[in-house]
C-alpha cells in the first residue's frame, strides 16, 4: 500500500525537499488562482497566457502582470 502523505497546498506534488521553492510557489499560485478584477469594468478577468488577460464580462483582452493583476 502507498503511504499517505500530507499535502502542502498545491506544492504537495513535489514531495519531500524543495523547502524554499515550495513556499515561494505556494505564494504565487495562491494569488494566481484568486479571482482577478478587470481594470475596465470590474468584472472577472482570466489569464489566457503569460501577461495576457481576458475579461469574462466585457470581453476585452489586455496585458498585465504575468501571474496576477494588481
Amino acid at each position: 500500500m502507498a503511504v499517505k502523505t500530507k499535502k502542502i497546498k498545491s506544492a504537495g506534488r513535489f514531495g519531500a525537499g524543495y523547502g524554499k521553492v515550495k513556499s515561494k510557489l505556494i505564494e504565487v499560485e495562491s494569488k494566481q488562482r484568486k479571482k482577478q478584477i478587470c481594470p475596465f469594468c470590474k468584472g472577472t478577468a482570466k489569464r489566457k497566457a503569460k501577461g495576457i488577460w481576458e475579461c469574462k464580462k466585457c470581453k476585452k483582452t489586455f496585458a498585465g502582470a504575468v501571474y496576477y493583476l494588481q
